[in-house]
């Protein structure tokens, strides 16, 4: 029988890895950790999720605070001021804090840290930094990386990816923005708060590819109403820097004539690819897909035994919570368990302002499907948020016309980000509309308007 270092080794410590390593620690199983940043919890705690919502909160309050949104309500300031470096350290110290306590839940579940770039040697050794160590069971979860935009060079000073748009050392007088999806929008929104006129250039006829076609619709509308620029229908074909500008050269998608955009900061979000570079999974016999992500079954296994992967570096939605629920069941099932993954129950949010939530079907792909019914209910009538001058986007609620089965939930709302987790809760349950319009909601809060939009799927709701 071989004697191997440790019975699971997880090569990577992002949000999917180091819950791996954790969960497969409690389950009693000898766990390492290898990861070559200087700190735990991957792109992102460094530099994604956390320190963008840092910054998207920030901004948020500076907005209110200097631009009178709170006169209205008997709060008058004056002379607010914005000092960016502290916004910036209080960032700083928020990763700090969580990146800090993810070691110490390392140390707490005796998961060893293996400091350094894994790379295979064969299916079960694997060389991290200066050292090979072997595994029974080994998981990749490596995460994806920036996707480049061919012939754009990153300098992260002018032209700068989502890592360099966190740290700005300045607020750009014009922001380009090149890619309308969920990172671009974010950080486009942060320092157009900030004070940068922002335009987003994006290559589809609408922005937020994969969402509801109406909450795309109506989330442009918001954006422009905010005073962001939206290019639609538009491609990027250069960008060329002399000193501090950029000039952005772009023309229809469909072709036609040409344009420059001068810009002090040019932003590339066209998206994210498989993180696979320098793991040398020839080694291993590990295979890819067309995609460049590693293969796997229902059950997160490759090709082959003993090897697994999760996150983004596997199929489906680039997302950290995912990445989590699969870093428990790979763990699980690693340990003989039965661990599974919903993956038609995964919420998106957009965290702007206001936020973009959705979970399950868009309305267009639930047609594809069969015959739906669809409710919607406005904020503008929700209690709670015309009190709070709050009265932005909808909640659309998308059901099985045969069954009532609620296919997918889709809100636009300063608080979707949150509210999203009980459309998501009902959906795992396999809930009706009629179950949740039949769920007493408190009242006033935002929430009720889910419960409204649940109703108007019968066509029966109260207060519209």
């Amino acid at each position: 029988m071989a004697e191997y270092d440790y019975d699971v080794l997880v090569i990577g410590a992002g949000p999917g890895g180091y819950v791996a390593a954790i969960r497969a620690a409690q389950l009693g199983l000898k766990t390492a950790c290898a990861e070559a940043r200087e700190t735990l919890g991957g792109t992102c705690l460094n530099v994604g999720c956390i320190p963008s919502k840092a910054l998207l909160h920030a901004s948020e309050l500076f907005e209110e605070a200097s631009h009178g949104a709170l006169a209205k309500f008997g709060v008058e300031i004056e002379g607010a001021k914005l000092n960016l470096d502290q916004m910036h350290a209080e960032k700083a110290k928020a990763v700090g804090e969580l990146t800090g306590g993810i070691e110490y839940l390392f140390k707490k579940n005796k998961v060893t840290w293996l400091k350094g770039k894994a790379a295979f040697q064969d299916s079960s050794t694997v060389k991290v930094g200066d050292q090979i160590v072997t595994a029974r069971d080994i998981v990749i979860a490596t995460g994806s990386v920036v996707t480049p935009l061919p012939g754009v060079e990153i300098d992260q000073k002018v032209v700068v990816d989502s890592t360099g748009a966190l740290a700005l050392p300045k607020v750009p007088e014009h922001l380009v923005v090149i890619g309308g999806g969920v990172i671009g929008l974010e950080l486009g929104s942060v320092w157009r708060r900030l004070g940068a006129k922002v335009t987003v250039v994006e290559y589809l006829d609408q922005i937020l590819p994969g969402f509801d076609g109406e909450v795309r619709k109506e989330s442009a509308k918001l954006f422009k109403k905010q005073g962001m620029e939206l290019k639609t229908s538009t491609k990027v074909t250069g960008v060329t820097v002399e000193g501090d500008r950029a000039t952005v050269s772009v023309e229809p998608a469909a072709g036609g004539a040409a344009e420059t955009l001068s810009a002090d900061a040019v932003l590339v979000a066209i998206g994210r690819k498989p993180n696979t570079d320098g793991l040398n999974l020839e080694a291993a016999g590990v295979k890819l897909n067309g995609r460049g992500q590693v293969e796997i079954d229902h059950d997160f296994a490759t090709n082959v035994d003993g090897v697994w992967a999760i996150g983004d570096v596997a199929p489906g939605l680039m997302l950290a919570h995912k990445a989590e629920d699969e870093g428990v069941a790979v763990a699980e099932n690693i340990a003989g368990q039965t661990g599974i993954v919903n993956h038609d129950v995964i919420p998106s949010v957009v965290y702007t302002m206001p936020e973009i939530a959705g979970v399950g079907l868009s309305e267009e792909a639930a047609k594809e499907r069969g015959e739906v019914k669809v409710g919607k209910f406005p904020f503008m009538a929700n209690s709670r948020a015309k009190t709070n001058r709050d009265t932005d986007g909808f909640v659309k609620v998308i059901a099985d016309a045969k069954t009532d089965r609620v296919l997918g939930v889709w809100i636009i709302s300063s608080l979707a980000g949150t509210m999203i987790a009980q459309a998501a809760q009902a959906m795992e349950f396999g809930a009706t509309s009629e179950d949740i319009a039949y769920t007493c909601h408190a009242h006033p809060t935002h929430a009720e308007a889910l419960k409204e939009a649940a109703m108007a799927v019968q066509g029966k709701p109260i207060h519209i």
